[in-house]
């Protein structure tokens, strides 16, 4: 691969409403929704050109949020704190806080969304 392995993310979600508003006041973006039928997607932000992978909400009944199985997306926001601050007041929770992987290695912490997902934040701050 001559690029990120990643390309593209889905995250499941029960009531896009609410996930849309955790993820904006969370993260500080807009995600634009669309309804495909019975598939509802709701898109995260997109920068061409910029490295780092877009994706987007799911709401379908084939998409099932979980806390514990599946893959672990991680966002990089400049400040993990500044996230943190806002995940518990956007109706998410904190499962681990900001947490040094390493020297030189930055930081991670762990969340949960509005909709039961573990999400995962890493950045250098």
């Amino acid at each position: 691969m001559e690029t990120n392995g990643i390309g593209w993310f889905e995250i499941p979600v029960l009531d896009m409403e609410r996930a849309k508003a955790f993820y904006e006041t969370s993260l500080d973006i807009t995600i634009t929704v669309r309804d495909f039928g019975s598939l509802q997607m709701g898109w995260f932000p997109n920068v061409p050109g910029k490295p780092g992978a877009s994706g987007s909400l799911m709401k379908h009944k084939a998409y099932i949020p979980s806390a514990t199985h599946g893959a672990l997306l991680y966002f990089s926001p400049t400040y993990i704190t500044s996230v943190l601050q806002k995940v518990e007041k956007a109706g998410g929770s904190i499962i681990q806080p900001k947490t040094e992987i390493a020297p030189g290695q930055g930081f991670m912490a762990l969340i949960k969304d509005t909709e039961g997902n573990r999400i995962g934040l890493r950045s250098f701050d």
